[in-house]
């Protein structure tokens, strides 16, 4: 259970119960993150609104590339319900489970190549240590993405370490959609 328990479902605004009751149907239950984000509606339509235009085809940072970016974000911030959806998510964008399951040891695999390897480098900087990038760390990227493609990487980056802090400090559970080993 979540450290901030869900109100009861009438209490949520109607368009945020229309949205829950969604979920119901897709999952078999309303996802713990959804509990909590729905005690703040103006925030949790900013965060679906925003989701919506990082899951357009048209945006320029690869689906496969940023749920494998993922699931490292989440590993980062001890996010359990972050790893397990996003390991969903990768696999779903034919990702496979031999990089899904070796995210956390990126540096020493050799499953991964150039271009997911510059991905993940700038995942974890941007996760840990934004304040020392340079410019240096932004020509290397510029090895494998065109300047919108690190743009929106790095949006996506930002986006992922919102919502994987926001669940692990609330504790949100994870929901079994992929069993992958924690690390």
């Amino acid at each position: 259970m979540s450290r901030i328990p869900p109100k009861a479902l009438h209490e949520y605004p109607w368009y945020i119960r229309f949205f829950l009751r969604r979920q119901r149907r897709v999952y078999g239950e309303v996802l713990a993150p959804s509990w909590l984000w729905g005690r703040i509606p103006g925030a949790f339509l900013g965060m679906l609104g925003l989701l919506g235009v990082f899951n357009r085809r048209a945006y320029p940072a690869d689906g496969r590339l940023r749920s494998l970016v993922s699931i490292r974000i989440a590993q980062l911030n001890g996010c359990h319900f972050c790893v397990d959806l996003n390991a969903f998510n990768f696999l779903k964008a034919r990702g496979d489970e031999e990089r899904a399951a070796q995210v956390a040891d990126w540096r020493e695999s050799e499953v991964f190549d150039a271009t997911e390897r510059a991905a993940l480098d700038w995942a974890e900087q941007v996760t840990e240590r934004c304040a020392g990038i340079g410019s240096k760390q932004v020509e290397r990227l510029r090895e494998h993405f065109s300047d919108d493609q690190i743009t929106a990487l790095t949006a996506w980056i930002a986006f992922q370490n919102l919502s994987a802090k926001f669940n692990a400090a609330l504790g949100a559970e994870e929901h079994g959609f992929c069993d992958l080993e924690r690390r």
